[in-house]
Order: structure tokens, then C-alpha cells, then sequence
């Protein structure tokens, strides 16, 4: 394929780890209202859960000695996972409806920059692959908006 033409092995990782992600983010966020019962409630964890990976490939993109932007979203993503977690599983804390800003504000900025910083460093490789993530990231953001 030519968009990996010239990437190297950890970038493909990345690029792969990267569209992976966010096309979970669509299908959960497409699904997790009208399941809410039967799959999100039951398994809207495996979504944070997805933090393990995502920090074990950040640790190997970081140990080739890649620059900070293509591993930093992974470690992002185990911060907003935690926290996403310990509020919707562990201290099932109801923030969304009604609002909660107190709560409200860093989920969304954890997630936000979560997936931002897996999707600026596409620029550095393949400006194709950043317009189709951009698209991807519109989905998912009208997609988790209307699911609430």
C-alpha cells in the first residue's frame, strides 16, 4: 500500500493502533444508547480497557526512539481510561444527565486530548491519513454527543 510506502515499522504500528481506536470509539459510541442495557452497562469498560494496549505500544514506539508525539497519546489514554473508569464503574458517579461539571469538564478534556494527540502526529506521515482520521474524529464526536 503507498500510504506506508516510506513509514517504518513503529509508524505502522502507530498508524494501525491509531485507526483501530477510533473505529471502536464510533462503533461504541454508535451503539451504546441503544444497547445500553445489555452492552454498554456490561461491557462499556472494555472501551477504558483498551488503555492496556494502547500504553504497551506507546512504551515500544517510545523505547525506537520515537518522538514524544506519537507515544504520548497512549499514555494520555491510561489517564482518561482511569479516571473514566473509577467514575462510570467504580464510583458510578451520574455526570452526564444531569450535568456535572465538576466531573464533566476533565473527562472531556482527558478524552479530548487523548484523541487529539492520536491524531495531530498523523501530519508528520501521511497528510492523507490525517484528513481520513479528521473525518473519522467528526463521526465519532456527532456519534458521542446524540448517544447521551
Amino acid at each position: 500500500m503507498t500510504i506506508f510506502k516510506n513509514m517504518d515499522t513503529l509508524e505502522k504500528l502507530y498508524v494501525v493502533w491509531v485507526f483501530f481506536l477510533q473505529i471502536v470509539f464510533i462503533l461504541h459510541f454508535a451503539i451504546r444508547k441503544v444497547l445500553f442495557e445489555s452492552y454498554t452497562l456490561k461491557y462499556g469498560w472494555l472501551v477504558y480497557a483498551l488503555c492496556i494496549p494502547a500504553v504497551i505500544i506507546s512504551i515500544i514506539i517510545l523505547s525506537g526512539g520515537k518522538s514524544w508525539a506519537f507515544w504520548l497519546g497512549g499514555f494520555i489514554f491510561v489517564i482518561y481510561a482511569a479516571f473514566g473508569f473509577w467514575v462510570d464503574y467504580l464510583a458510578k458517579i451520574q455526570f452526564r444527565s444531569p450535568i456535572r461539571v465538576s466531573v464533566l469538564i476533565p473527562y472531556v478534556i482527558l478524552y479530548l486530548a487523548t484523541v487529539m494527540f492520536y491524531w495531530w502526529p498523523l501530519i508528520r506521515l501521511n497528510k492523507t491519513l490525517w484528513f481520513v482520521y479528521a473525518i473519522l474524529y467528526v463521526i465519532a464526536t456527532i456519534l458521542n454527543i446524540t448517544s447521551h
